[in-house]
């Protein structure tokens, strides 16, 4: 399940995607735009600042802007940055080290499916097919 947090950072990034290359927009524009909290949106800013999504900076001019173009950010790339690996069952997950029953396992294969599935779609929608409201089009 994907939390607020991985809600709001695409929201977010749909805000920054939406401007002209190099605009800077400060938090308290999207906050407003966006009805989600100033604390909030800087707990998410900054994961996406140290993740190299978002690129800050202060003064009269400052605020946040893409690190890098909307078409090669996907939503996979913000979901990951922000909420972790995606994963059906925790024994696909790089934290759980080796199943015991891994050999043995009948669904392994499902969950690897699923997982799969998953992150093939996340991963094939970018920002600007976000803030250009494609996404769903596209992958119909």
């Amino acid at each position: 399940m994907i939390s607020t947090r991985g809600r709001y950072a695409l929201r977010m990034m749909i805000e920054f995607a939406q401007q002209e290359p190099g605009v800077r927009v400060p938090l308290r524009i999207v906050s407003a735009r966006q009805d989600i909290s100033m604390k909030y949106l800087e707990q998410i800013a900054s994961m996406l600042v140290q993740t190299g999504f978002l690129e800050s900076s202060r003064g009269p001019r400052g605020g946040y802007r893409l690190a890098r173009p909307a078409d090669e950010v996907t939503a996979g790339d913000v979901l990951r940055a922000v909420e972790g690996e995606f994963v059906p069952i925790a024994c696909l997950g790089q934290d759980y080290g080796i199943c015991p029953r891994r050999d043995e396992c009948s669904t392994l294969g499902f969950w690897q499916g699923l997982r799969d599935a998953i992150d093939t779609y996340i991963d094939g929608v970018t920002l600007a097919d976000l803030a250009a409201g494609t996404a769903c089009e596209e992958q119909k």
